[in-house]
C-alpha cells in the first residue's frame, strides 16, 4: 500500500506546513500531557496535604522509568518505520510496527511483575518515609501494578501511528486519555469526591491510559488497509539486522531516559533531607516547568518522520530546511517562558499551593529550573535528529554527557556549596554545555551529509 497524501506531505508540502502539520498536533498533545501530569499535582494540592503532593513527587522516577520502554520500543519502531517508508521498504515498516507493539505489551506486564514483586525497597530507594511511604504505594499502586501495560501502550502506539504521518490522530488518542484523567482527577481526589488523595491520582490515570489504549485500537480496525501500523503476531518477525537498527536507536533513547530517572531520584533524595515541604515545592517547581519542556520535546518527536523519511532518501537540503526552521521557532518561544517564569516565579508556584513557605522553596527553584530552557531546546532537536536517522550512538553519548559527567556531579556539588537552593541549578550547568554540542556537532553532520549527496550526485 502507498498512501500518497502522505508521501506528498514528506516530499513536496513546503517546509513550515509539513513542520506545522507534524509538530502542531504532537506539540498539543505533549501539552494536554503535561497538563493532565500538572493536573495530579493541582488537584492533590487542593487536598493542602504536603504528604500527599510529596508521594506524587517521589513517584516521579518510576512513571519517568516507562519512558525507557516507551523510547525503546516507540522510538526504535518508528524511526526505523519512518526510514523504511523513506526507501520505500514498506514490509519492513509493516514488521517493524508490529514488533514494536507486541514488545510493549510485554515490556509492560514485565514492569508491572517487577515493581509488585520489589515495592517495598524500591519505595526506600525512592526516597520515601515514615511518613510518605503509604501514600507513595498507593499511587503507584494504580499507576504500575494495574497501569503499566496501558500507560506504556498508548504511548508506543501514538509513536507507530507518528510514524506513518498521522500525527493528528496519534496526538487525539494520547488527548482523549489526558482530558479523561483531568475530568477524574477532582472526583477521585478532593473530599467532595471519593477523597482518595494521591491514591486517587493515580486511579484516574490507569482509567485514562486504558481509554486512550481503547481509541488506537478502533483507530487500527477502522483504518484497516489504510494503514501502515500493523499489529498481526505473524508480522512481528523480523530479520536480525532490522532488530539491530531498532535496537540501535530504541536502546540509547531507553537508557538516556533511565539516566534522567537516575538524575530525578538523586535529586529527590537530596530535597527530602530538607523535608516534605521541600519535595513537594520542587515537584511543583518541576511540572511547571515541564510545561516548555513538553512544548519543545513534542517539537523535535513531532519533526522526526520528517527527518527519517527525508534522510533516507536522500534529500538532505529539504531534513536541514526542517531542522533549521524548528530550531528557530523553539529557542524564540522558550526565552519568552524563561522571561515569565522568572518574573512570576511566586504567581505559578502559588497557583498550585497556597503556602508560604512551599512558595518561598518553589519560588526559588523554578529560578534555577528555567535558566536551562533556551539552551534545552538545542539538545532535545539533537538528540530527536539523531534518533530520526539512526544515530542511536550520538544520542547514549549526549545522554551520558548530560547525566553522568555533567547534572549529576553538578547536583552534589551546588549542593554542598549552595545547600538545598543550588540542586535547582544543575541542570543549567549541563545544558549549556549541551547546546554548544549539539550545534557543533549537528554543523558537522549536515556538512558530511551534504558532501555525501554531492558526491552521488557527480557519479
Amino acid at each position: 500500500m502507498e498512501d500518497r497524501q502522505k508521501m506528498v506531505l514528506f516530499e513536496e508540502t513546503p517546509i513550515p506546513k509539513a513542520v506545522m502539520t507534524m509538530a502542531v498536533p504532537t506539540i498539543i498533545s505533549s501539552l494536554v500531557m503535561v497538563i493532565y501530569n500538572l493536573a495530579d499535582t493541582y488537584f492533590v494540592g487542593m487536598v493542602n496535604d504536603p504528604v500527599q503532593n510529596a508521594a506524587v513527587a517521589l513517584a516521579g522516577p518510576v512513571l519517568l522509568a516507562f519512558n525507557a520502554v516507551n523510547n525503546l520500543f516507540g522510538i526504535g519502531s518508528s524511526s526505523m518505520m519512518s526510514r523504511a517508508l523513506g526507501s520505500k521498504d514498506y514490509d519492513t515498516v509493516y514488521r517493524s510496527s508490529s514488533f514494536g507493539f507486541y514488545c510493549a505489551l510485554l515490556s509492560g506486564a514485565l514492569f508491572s511483575l517487577l515493581y509488585t514483586v520489589f515495592r517495598e525497597p524500591l519505595l526506600i530507594l525512592l526516597g520515601s518515609d515514615n511518613v510518605t511511604v503509604a501514600a507513595t504505594g498507593e499511587y503507584l499502586k494504580w499507576t504500575v501494578t494495574f497501569g503499566a501495560i496501558p500507560a506504556i501502550l498508548n504511548v508506543v502506539m501514538a509513536y507507530l501511528v507518528r510514524a506513518e504521518g498521522s500525527s493528528l490522530h496519534a496526538s487525539i488518542g494520547t488527548m482523549s486519555g489526558c482530558l479523561l484523567n483531568i475530568v477524574l482527577d477532582p472526583i477521585f481526589i478532593l473530599p467532595w469526591g471519593f477523597h482518595m488523595g494521591a491514591a486517587g491520582a493515580g486511579f484516574a490515570t490507569f482509567l485514562s491510559n486504558c481509554v486512550a489504549c481503547l481509541y488506537f485500537l478502533i483507530f487500527l480496525v477502522v483504518k484497516r488497509g489504510k494503514t501502515y501500523v500493523c499489529i498481526r503476531p505473524s508480522m512481528m518477525r523480523l530479520p536480525w539486522a532490522t532488530i539491530a537498527n531498532i535496537c540501535s536507536v530504541g536502546i540509547p533513547a531507553s537508557i538516556q531516559n533511565l539516566l534522567n530517572v537516575t538524575g530525578m531520584t538523586v535529586l529527590n533524595n537530596f530535597t527530602s533531607a530538607y523535608g516534605s515541604d521541600a519535595v513537594a515545592a520542587m515537584g511543583i517547581a518541576q511540572k511547571i516547568n515541564m510545561v516548555p519542556m513538553y512544548i519543545a520535546m513534542g517539537l523535535s518527536q513531532g519533526i522526526m518522520p520528517l527527518v527519517s523519511y527525508n534522510y533516507a532518501s536522500g534529500n538532505t537540503k529539504r531534513m536541514k530546511k526542517t531542522v533549521i526552521f524548528s530550531g528557530k521557532i523553539s529557542i524564540s518561544f522558550l526565552m519568552l517562558v524563561t522571561f515569565c517564569y522568572y518574573v512570576g516565579s511566586d504567581f505559578f508556584i502559588r497557583m498550585f499551593m497556597n503556602n508560604d513557605q512551599i512558595v518561598a522553596y518553589g519560588s526559588r527553584f523554578l529560578h534555577g529550573l528555567c535558566l536551562a530552557l533556551p539552551f534545552l531546546c538545542m539538545d532535545f532537536l539533537a538528540v530527536g535528529i539523531f534518533q530520526a536517522c539512526g544515530m542511536g550512538s550520538k544520542s547514549l553519548i549526549f545522554a551520558i554527557l548530560r547525566k553522568i559527567v555533567l547534572e549529576i556531579p553538578a547536583l552534589y556539588l551546588l549542593n554542598a556549596l549552595f545547600p538545598l537552593y543550588g540542586l535547582a541549578f544543575s541542570q543549567f550547568i549541563a545544558e549549556v554545555v549541551l547546546a554548544i554540542a549539539a550545534v557543533v556537532v549537528l554543523l558537522k553532520m549536515f556538512r558530511q551529509l551534504e558532501q555525501k549527496t554531492s558526491v552521488s550526485s557527480k557519479t
